[in-house]
């Protein structure tokens, strides 16, 4: 169970596009040459158009899994949303994710293609924490202290969950908020991001607003 109090690291795009450049190098170190690259969605979309670059191959498609949502809030299992329209047997799979964290994801993946009798399927994420049950084939870094980490494809996601966290029902400046979340999360969004996640819970009528300054509802 993720406590009320934990790090949080914010991937940057260049330093994303660079990790998942090193998972493609790394294939190509294997000699593995994928008939198809599957990007888990929702994480894995932008690493695996990357790596598919780096590889020279356009044969990219998705599965939809989920597990984790906003803000480091998991769910009870992970499921296969939306699987595969074309058949896979007989050829060799590449499988992209963004982060094995407690590896379900990625274990609820490949136990699915399994069954739909691929030659063979490797896998390969931005970030492998120690915490996972599964080990992927190929990683671009290791994590050995947890920490949950934020992509730049899902940081107004992860940061309106965030907010929403350290809201309370007294008014705070965003200078004040980004305080509350480097003291509780160990993290410095850009104002202008947080302006855009505290203007997101307003509209959703998840947050108050009053002369510049944000509340909890209530």
């Amino acid at each position: 169970m993720i406590p009320e109090t934990f790090p949080v690291y914010l991937v940057s795009w260049e330093e994303s596009v660079h990790l998942a450049k090193k998972i493609a190098r790394l294939v190509k170190e294997d000699r593995f040459t994928p008939d198809l690259v599957i990007a888990i969605g929702r994480g894995g979309y932008v690493p695996a158009r990357v790596v598919c670059d780096s590889l020279l191959t356009t044969q990219l498609t998705s599965v939809r899994v989920e597990h984790w949502g906003p803000a480091a809030r998991c769910g009870e299992r992970a499921l296969v949303r939306f699987p595969l329209f074309i058949p896979v047997a007989g050829r060799d799979l590449l499988v992209i994710d963004d982060v094995t964290d407690t590896g379900e994801t990625l274990v609820a993946t490949v136990e699915y293609l399994e069954r739909q009798e691929p030659a063979r399927i490797r896998t390969g994420v931005l970030h492998h924490k120690d915490t996972s049950r599964f080990h992927p084939d190929y990683f671009a870094e290791p994590v050995h202290e947890w920490r949950w980490i934020v992509y730049p494809w899902a940081l107004h996601e992860d940061l309106t969950g965030f907010l929403q966290r350290v809201l309370t029902p007294v008014p705070a400046s965003l200078t004040e908020i980004r305080v509350a979340l480097r003291e509780r999360f160990q993290m410095q969004p850009l104002l202008r991001d947080l302006s855009d996640a505290a203007e997101e819970l307003v509209s959703q009528g998840n947050a108050v607003k009053t002369g510049g300054r944000y509340r909890a509802p209530g």
